[in-house]
Parts: structure tokens; sequence; C-alpha cells
């Protein structure tokens, strides 16, 4: 019984599983605060794309 606890104790297999899941959460988080900040870019350019569109005079 003792061999198992020391054997359960120096297993370091769950301790890479452990880093793979804090970078996954690191990049996941940058990629959506990416996403987040490129859809309000994009939303402002297309608003005031939209802006001009509708304020152009095409009277002859």
């Amino acid at each position: 019984m003792t061999k198992f606890f020391n054997d359960f104790v120096r297993d370091d297999s769950g301790a890479a599983a452990a880093e793979y899941v804090l970078i996954l959460a690191i990049v996941g988080t940058a990629i959506s605060a990416g996403a987040i900040a490129l859809g309000g870019a994009i939303a402002g350019k297309l608003q005031s794309t939209a802006t001009s569109i509708s304020t152009v005079d095409v009277t002859p």
C-alpha cells in the first residue's frame, strides 16, 4: 500500500495536462479579446460607410 501512495505522489502525468489547459485558456482568452476588438473596429467602419453612402447627393 505504501508503494501505491509513493507512486501516486510521484506521478506527474496530470501536471502536463494542467499545463496544456492553462495554455489553451490563455490562447482562448487572447483570441476572444482580439475578436471583440476587431468586431468593434469593423462595426465602426461599416457604420461610417453607411453614413457616407446615405448622405451622398446624386442629383445632377
